[in-house]
Parts: C-alpha cells; sequence; structure tokens
C-alpha cells in the first residue's frame, strides 16, 4: 500500500509551490513557448511525474500507471464524444444541407452576435445539460464555423458561453456526485449554487456580445441578450431551488430559445452584423429560399441528436448496463492492480479510501456512441453515399489526431495530479488561509477543473476539503461546496481538455496557445469575481444561503 502524503516538504506553502510547477509549465508553455497542445501535455504530464516520483515518493509503476489510466480515459469516452460529433456535423456539411441549416438561422436573424446567442449560449446550455464531457464545444463551436465565425472566435465563446451550465451538466451530475461523497443532500447544493450561478447567466450574453463587437454591440443588441440572459437566469433560479440539480440546465435552455425565437418575430436590431470578408466569410450568408421538407431535414439530424440524448440520459436504459441488467455484459471492465495500492488519507477525505482502479469501457452506452448512431441515421437520411460518409470519418480521424493525442496527455496529467496527491497539496494550501479562504473556496474548483477538465471531478477531488473547511471556519458548508463547483464552471474555458476538444472542433488542432490565451484573462477575471461574491455571502450577506 501507498498512502498519499499532501505536505512531503514538512511547510504547507514551500509543498504547494513544488506542486505548482506542472501548471506553471503549462502556461509557459502555451502562453510563452507558444507550443502545439500535445508539446505542451507532453511536457505538463512529464513534470507532474517527475514530482510525483522524486518530491511525493510515489512508486514509479503506480505513477505510470495512473497516467495511463488517465490517457485512456481521455480516449474513452471523451475523444470519442468529439469524434463522433465532428463526424456527424462533417456529414450535414457534405449533404449539403448544413448551409440550408445555416440559411435558416440566418432566416431567423442574419445577426451573428445574435447567432452566437442562440447557438453557442441557449443550445449549447442544452446540450451541456445533455452530455456535457466537451460534446457542446464541440458541436456549437462547429455550427458557428459554418455560420462564418473564424475558427477561433467560434471556440473562444462557446468555450465562455459554456460557463453558465457547467454547475448543472449532464443531468446534474457534477451536484449529485458531490452530495454522495460530503453526505449532504444535492438538493442543499443545487439550491446554493441557484443563488450564486444566474447573475452570471444573465451577464454572459452581454458578455459575449462585447467580445464580438465592444460597447457599440451591446447597445444594438441589449434587448435580444436580456430576453436570452433574463430567462435563462429566472428558470436556472426556479429550478435550480425548487426542483433539483438535474433539469436547470434542460429547462433554461429549451425556455431560453423558446423566448429568442419569439422575440426576434417582433424585434431585430436597426444594424445588422457580419464578420467582414477577413475574419468570416459573410459573403456566403445570404437568405436563400428553401422548402419546408428541405428545412426539416436539414434540422433533423441535430433534432434527433436531442432524441438519443435524452434517451441515453433515462434512468431505464441506464439501467440496463449495471449490474444484472440486459446489456451489462457490453460494459468492458478492466482493473489496474496496481492502482489499488493507491491510498486517499485524511485531510483530503474523511476516512482513508483507495483511488479508483476499475476502468470502465462502455461500448454501447457511451455519449459519443449515441452521437455516432445518430450520424449513421443521418448517412440514408441525408442520402450521402456510402464511399462518401467512410472518407469523411477517415477524414475526421486524420484531422484530430493530433488533437486526439493532446486529450490523451492532458487527461492522463490530470489523473498523475490526482493520484499523487499534487492537486490535495494546492487545496490543503490555500484551506490554510483562514476567513480569506471565502475567497479562495471557488479558486479550489477553478483549479480542480483546471487540473481535471471535469466540474465533476473537482467536486468529488476536493468537496470533503471544502467541508471540512467550512466547519472549522463556521461557515454554512453548502455555500463552500456549491463556490466549489460554481468556481469551477469557469475554469472550464482554460482546462488543457476543454482547449484541445475546442481547437479539435474547429480545425485548430495545433493551436492551443492561440486559444488559451484568448481565454485565460476571462477566466480569471470570472473566478475573482465569484470569490469575491462567495466571501461576501459568508460574512455580509448570509440570508442569500438557502
Amino acid at each position: 500500500m501507498w498512502n498519499q502524503t499532501y505536505d512531503p516538504l514538512g511547510n504547507a506553502w514551500l509543498s504547494a509551490l513544488v506542486a505548482l510547477i506542472p501548471i506553471v509549465v503549462f502556461f509557459i508553455s502555451l502562453l510563452v513557448l507558444k507550443l502545439k497542445g500535445h508539446w505542451a501535455g507532453a511536457l505538463t504530464v512529464i513534470s507532474a511525474i517527475v514530482i510525483a516520483i522524486f518530491v511525493y515518493e510515489m512508486p514509479m509503476d503506480k505513477a505510470l500507471w495512473s497516467f495511463a489510466y488517465g490517457a485512456l480515459y481521455g480516449l474513452w469516452p471523451i475523444a470519442w464524444i468529439i469524434i463522433a460529433a465532428i463526424f456527424l456535423y462533417k456529414l450535414t456539411v457534405k449533404s449539403g444541407y448544413f448551409d440550408i441549416l445555416r440559411e435558416s438561422i440566418i432566416a431567423i436573424t442574419p445577426d451573428q452576435r445574435i447567432q452566437v446567442i442562440l447557438i453557442g449560449f441557449c443550445f449549447g446550455a442544452f446540450l451541456e445539460g445533455a452530455i456535457g464531457f466537451g460534446g457542446p464545444v464541440a458541436i456549437t463551436a462547429a455550427l458557428l464555423v459554418g455560420l462564418g465565425l473564424r475558427p477561433l472566435y467560434a471556440a473562444g465563446l462557446c468555450l465562455i458561453a459554456n460557463t453558465a451550465p457547467v454547475a448543472f451538466g449532464a443531468v446534474g451530475v457534477p451536484i449529485t456526485a458531490m452530495a454522495g461523497a460530503v453526505n449532504v443532500p444535492a438538493t442543499e447544493i443545487s439550491a446554493m449554487a441557484g443563488h450564486m450561478l444566474p447573475p452570471l447567466s444573465l451577464f454572459v450574453p452581454f458578455f459575449l456580445v462585447f467580445l464580438m463587437n465592444g460597447l457599440k454591440g451591446v447597445k444594438e443588441t441589449w434587448p435580444v441578450a436580456l430576453v436570452a440572459g433574463g430567462s435563462f437566469a429566472v428558470v436556472q433560479y426556479l429550478t435550480a431551488v425548487y426542483s433539483g440539480p438535474e433539469l436547470p440546465d434542460i429547462a433554461s435552455a429549451v425556455v431560453s430559445i423558446i423566448c429568442v425565437a419569439v422575440f426576434l418575430r417582433f424585434w431585430q436590431p436597426k444594424n445588422i452584423f457580419k464578420f467582414d470578408e477577413s475574419v468570416g466569410s459573410s459573403s456566403k450568408l445570404e437568405i436563400k429560399k428553401h422548402s419546408t421538407k428541405d428545412i426539416i431535414l436539414a434540422w433533423l439530424p441535430f433534432v434527433l441528436l436531442i432524441g438519443v440524448i435524452l434517451i441515453w440520459t433515462a434512468g431505464w436504459f441506464k439501467s440496463l448496463f449495471v449490474g444484472s441488467g440486459a446489456l451489462a455484459s457490453m460494459v468492458f471492465k478492466f482493473d489496474f492492480a496496481s492502482l489499488k495500492e493507491v491510498i486517499q488519507v485524511e485531510p483530503a477525505v474523511k476516512k482513508a479510501k483507495a483511488v479508483k482502479s476499475l476502468f470502465e469501457l462502455p461500448i454501447i452506452n457511451a455519449t459519443g456512441t449515441s452521437i455516432f448512431i445518430v450520424a449513421l441515421i443521418t448517412i440514408p437520411l441525408l442520402r450521402i453515399k456510402l464511399g462518401t460518409a467512410i472518407a469523411t470519418f477517415g477524414e475526421t480521424l486524420n484531422e484530430m489526431k493530433w488533437a486526439i493525442l493532446t486529450i490523451a496527455l492532458v487527461v492522463g496529467f490530470a489523473f498523475v495530479s490526482n493520484y499523487s496527491g499534487i492537486s490535495a497539496t494546492l487545496a490543503l494550501a490555500l484551506s490554510q488561509t483562514g476567513s480569506a479562504f471565502a475567497f479562495f473556496s471557488p479558486i479550489v474548483g477553478w483549479i480542480g477543473v483546471f487540473l481535471t477538465g471535469s466540474d465533476t471531478s473537482s467536486n468529488l477531488l476536493f468537496g470533503t476539503l471544502q467541508q471540512l473547511t467550512a466547519q472549522q471556519l463556521k461557515v454554512d458548508e453548502v455555500l463552500f461546496l456549491a463556490a466549489n463547483s460554481v468556481g469551477g464552471v469557469v475554469g472550464k474555458m482554460i482546462s488543457p481538455q476543454s482547449i484541445a476538444i475546442a481547437c479539435a472542433a474547429v480545425g485548430l488542432a495545433g493551436k492551443e496557445s492561440e486559444l488559451f490565451r484568448f481565454t485565460v484573462k476571462y477566466s480569471i477575471l470570472f473566478v475573482i469575481g465569484i470569490g469575491i461574491f462567495t466571501y461576501a455571502i459568508a460574512f455580509y450577506m448570509q440570508w442569500l444561503i438557502p
């Protein structure tokens, strides 16, 4: 057995500085050296493994197996989701029906600022609520590129738009997973998050427009931004507080889409915004008339995608693949025996326990498979030749080869950090800041999502720490638990995993440093704002705690 140690150098802050080295390596690789994502990921992984072995005294085999576990998880299910999503998008392009879909969106509004709100914010939130795991950014960014946005803009804007729904993503899994780990009702954590997130949800559509067109754009489009963000925030609050964590994203997104679509029938901005030729492809953004049948066919793959995702996330469907379920044999399991001996100890957890060592490989019930099935249905539906479809899949794999490698590397890094204790060292150091931890609480969640690429993983990693620190400071524990998740949502836009996925979606593999530079400043500003808000709630606005 090997017990994790969280203060290998005998001083919490000195240990934290060493634990910070892999993150610094990643930042320098992308921001200063401007390396491609897979090289940045490789250097980061190497530095993490070296520190795990020589500073944390993690046995070499366990360090390497933790990387292998993470890399495999990066390939399946994460990379599989992106491959399937891009394949589906490419099929609609090859068929010619994507042009019809694009022009039908332009018929609703030719203004690209509002298109970003509709697709990046509203539709992206629905996908986040249904599937999560990077799929929403991949699909919406690809759609926006097809609508004429520059790839870097499309990827960056979709990453920022994806912040509002992440805490309740994948049918509320981040919060329900945390609730089980800390033995606090999910409804209580959900209600607290429901008090914290609506201001961010209201702000995001305005911010997206500001990034595209400055204050001038905000002045010209504020009514529709208010309708989109306002309707989303209100429904998010009501469902999170009174229903629980499962519905806020899906319900908020559907209501927001309907409200925006109806509002645009009576109002359009006086000045229509389109990127010029040097930025987008405005020359192609012309409204053409199409038959109702063609418009329905153009939208059908994405309507089917929603339907299939709802089936895949339904309880009865999931039950088929667990325990004695009829299709349980379709979930292959591999045990990383060496990792059974890696033990998490106090104070990172309440009671010592082994890290997860069983790797599950779901073939049918993986989210990527649901998207791939829709892609297969799309082939005959849009009358795509089988040869064209096969060539398109090969083209997708070829274009994504470096992105897939990057995803495997950065998720491998996440597992090395978690299984060696590096992640816990950073969080435990911040927990020693006393009452100032109310400010740092969401930053812990932000670090967690940066390291793991997942709000769920961050909540599982640091939920107990947040709970124990809240009890020591005599602050209501649901505030810090919710803050971990809320802080995590703005860490998603700079997570190496998210950056790699977004670049892969828009054909920018190898350009991760550019996208990282685009989002990192906004992520830092957002988490500072959330930290101040959390501190204010803890000591001056306790009435906001349900």
